[in-house]
């Protein structure tokens, strides 16, 4: 059997891999892994509980909370919240864990299950690893240590968490909004309500898409996975800037006012320099990972900035952020860290941060986002070959060598074995679309035949 922890969580099926009885002993497993682990020592455990508004995730709120209460925990119920703002409220009023109950951008009927530790961090692989053998261990028949009486946990709403959220993401702005009009598509999602009323306190005139969250229209052609209904907006409605979001809120993409998408390698740009002029870029450095534009990567160093990069993930970016040091980092997928005031990416708050960038330079984002210049990127899947060779081939490594000699300081290879699949991808930036088209498709028929 596979590990149930992926790289963001427990994701799959809603009451086909993800059960209810998956998602109570899950529950129940944690409360017992963190209590052992000394978390809960000297103290009565609290946990916070929060979800995106898939109607699955109803059920599976319900199986949670029921598990966390039946191991001794005191839960709040925060309701419908995007994952930054479960990590951030568990850190803020103090709570043991943090559990948020979204499958992100995936479709409606997956739902998926994040356990934050205290302050608001992702826990630890090894700690997940022992909720996992722990979870195994009791499903097969070993009994539980309950407690009864007064020892069971209390559940609660925590209705303030929306406010205290937004009042948060407000309070770190350093400048306000006014005078900005921003369309803003939630994807159906986490943010339907947050973010709108975020951007909107911020000071901009706010008009919305996909904020009509009924269970099952989440990430359903709109969000951040299908942002042509976001383009057209913004140009229909004049506005300054778009910005969308996914299922849960961690990520954000933006539209200009053109309509032209900006991604998050674009948006890292535009706050590096922003924060690097605030003096809050710290070592004048961002974290990004290896598949980020190379036309990221040389407006970095254009600008004197240190560029790092990581394996492809955001709990990669972050691992690397908290080890450096570091104050800014993201994904091109729009995963952005601002590690000064969140523990994990946060859509609405890079959308609020960008449109603060464009009202304190009163320049259109259009404009800000010259700062880099997007290189063609060519991606081909090559299936059905040995993944695990993509490093050890002789004929690989000399067609790689040839290719980057032929592309020059303005261009670049990257082969990538699926981590899900027998695939390898084939990825190559170059100065010219039909330069990058052609070295990638050369490149693609190499791994067949030396891989196949």
């Amino acid at each position: 059997m596979g590990r149930l922890f992926g790289t963001d969580g427990v994701r799959g099926v809603a009451n086909a891999d993800l059960t209810a009885e998956l998602a109570l002993g899950l529950s129940v497993a944690a409360a017992h892994v963190l209590a052992e682990a000394g978390t809960f020592e000297g103290h009565r455990p609290v946990a916070v509980v929060g979800r995106d508004p898939r109607a699955s995730g109803e059920f599976l709120e319900a199986a949670v909370v029921a598990g966390l209460a039946s191991a001794g925990v005191d839960v709040l119920r925060v309701g419908v919240l995007p994952t930054p703002a479960v990590a951030y409220l568990t850190g803020s009023l103090g709570a043991d864990l943090g559990v948020m109950l979204s499958a992100s951008h995936n479709p409606m009927p997956d739902n998926g299950i994040k356990f934050f530790a205290r302050g608001g961090h992702k826990l630890a692989d090894e700690l997940e690893d022992r909720i996992e053998r722990t979870y195994r261990a009791h499903s097969s028949g070993e009994p539980w240590d309950r407690p009864t009486g007064a020892g069971v946990g209390r559940v609660r709403d925590y209705d303030q968490g929306f406010d205290n959220y937004v009042a948060h993401l407000i309070g770190v702005l350093p400048n306000r909004l006014d005078g900005l009009k921003i369309v803003i598509d939630g994807a159906h999602g986490a943010a339907s309500r947050v973010s709108p009323e975020a951007f909107a306190r911020a000071g901009a005139e706010v008009v919305t898409i996909g904020t009509d969250p009924d269970g099952l229209n989440i990430n359903d052609d709109c969000g951040s996975t299908h942002i042509a209904k976001l383009r057209a907006a913004v140009v229909e409605h004049g506005a300054d800037l778009g910005v969308a979001h996914d299922g849960d809120a961690d990520r954000c993409l933006a539209v200009d006012h053109k309509g032209n998408e900006i991604d998050g390698d674009q948006i890292l740009a535009v706050l590096a320099l922003g924060m690097r002029e605030a003096g809050t870029l710290r070592r004048n450095t961002v974290v990004a990972t290896v598949m980020s534009n190379l036309g990221f990567k040389l407006a970095m160093e254009r600008e004197g900035l240190t560029f790092v990069q990581t394996a492809v993930g955001d709990r990669y970016v972050l691992e690397e952020m908290k080890s450096g040091g570091y104050a800014l980092g993201g994904e091109q997928s729009g995963h952005v860290i601002a590690l000064d005031h969140a523990t994990t990416g946060d859509g609405t708050l890079t959308g609020l941060m960008l449109a603060a960038r464009v009202a304190a330079t009163g320049r259109p984002l259009a404009e800000l986002v010259r700062v880099m210049e997007r290189l063609p990127q060519v991606l081909v899947n090559v299936p059905d070959v040995d993944k695990t060779r993509v490093s050890t081939s002789p004929e690989l490594s000399s067609a790689v060598a040839e290719a980057e000699k032929e592309l020059g300081a303005t261009g670049r290879v990257l082969l990538r074995p699926s981590g899900t699949e027998p695939l390898v991808r084939v990825m190559v930036e170059a100065a010219d679309i039909e330069q990058a088209g052609a070295v990638a498709g050369r490149l693609a028929d190499v791994v067949k035949s030396a891989l196949g």
